[in-house]
């Protein structure tokens, strides 16, 4: 693709990024709340927790898209699932005026691969 194919394209510009994975429940946070909210004051066995994968548009800054997964997902799988969950949440125009995604993703070693060159 030459340079100015590139530049008369329509770039979405996205970044991804996985986070840690947090625990689910009214202990969650240590017992601790924001605000007036009432929390638990003991871990009462819950072992469900979420991982979040959010979409960022890199040109606004806006956040587009946050996805919360089980624990059981693999994060590579799971990006890609956030990231066509995303594309499902546009409109037929906002499509229409992609012809380039760019995804800048944060490479690390819940999603890393390995790649063999032939």
């Amino acid at each position: 693709m030459s340079r100015n194919q590139q530049t008369s394209l329509k770039v979405k510009r996205l970044s991804m990024d996985c986070k840690a994975t947090v625990n689910i429940g009214g202990y969650s946070r240590g017992a601790k709340t924001r605000g007036d909210n009432q929390s638990e004051a003991h871990d009462m066995g819950c072992t469900k927790k979420y991982t979040p994968c959010g979409i960022l548009d890199e040109d606004s800054g806006q956040l587009l898209y946050i996805n919360f997964g089980s624990s059981s997902y693999k994060t590579r799988d799971f990006i890609v699932d956030s990231l066509i969950q995303w594309w499902k949440t546009m409109t037929a125009e906002q499509k229409q005026d992609t012809e380039l995604i760019q995804i800048q993703v944060d490479n690390g070693p819940e999603s890393s691969g390995v790649r063999t060159q032939f």
